[in-house]
């Protein structure tokens, strides 16, 4: 049985490139809103059009006030709730359509996903050896670092390797 046409769509680029307000790490104005502009003229959903029309608002402290962020001391914009409620059900549902996809191919083919599974396994191996023992040396770099200023004297002491087999990441 072929996949569904959705799950191929998802696997396909389509040289499109996004540039704006992600909300869900999606854009805000080349997909969501024209998802939901398109939902609302279905009949599929009812978001009120000054949702969609201004999606960003401005926050406000408790007291009224313009809220801004403290770090950068910009102003804070939000998306409006019940167009961030919907962009959760959707990525919800996004997700479990993934899941279930995945589900049905590992029940349906029992040998060639497990098979997939263990070569996927087998060919990181390497990768999470080599990044591993990447690690190894940074902390043990680090660790000789942090002595060295703490004790010049003590700048020369070899730290010792650690033993065993890597444990995988």
């Amino acid at each position: 049985m072929p996949p569904p046409a959705y799950i191929l769509n998802l696997l396909r680029p389509n040289g499109q490139k996004q540039t704006g307000r992600k909300v869900w790490s999606i854009d805000l104005e080349t997909v969501w809103l024209p998802f939901f502009t398109a939902t609302n003229t279905d009949g599929l959903t009812i978001i009120p059009n000054e949702v969609l029309g201004a999606p960003l608002r401005l926050g406000y402290e408790a007291d009224g006030s313009v809220k801004f962020n403290a770090r950068t001391g910009k102003p804070v914009i939000k998306v409006v709730k019940d167009l961030s409620d919907e962009i959760r059900l959707v990525r919800e549902n996004f997700v479990a359509g993934l899941q279930q996809f995945a589900t049905s191919v590992a029940s349906k083919q029992k040998e060639a996903y497990g098979e997939q599974a263990r070569l996927n396994v087998e060919a990181g191996q390497p990768i999470r050896d080599r990044d591993h023992e990447a690690l190894q040396r940074a902390m043990a770099e680090q660790i000789e670092r942090a002595i060295a200023e703490r004790r010049p004297e003590a700048a020369h002491v070899p730290i010792p390797e650690p033993e065993g087999e890597p444990v995988p990441a």
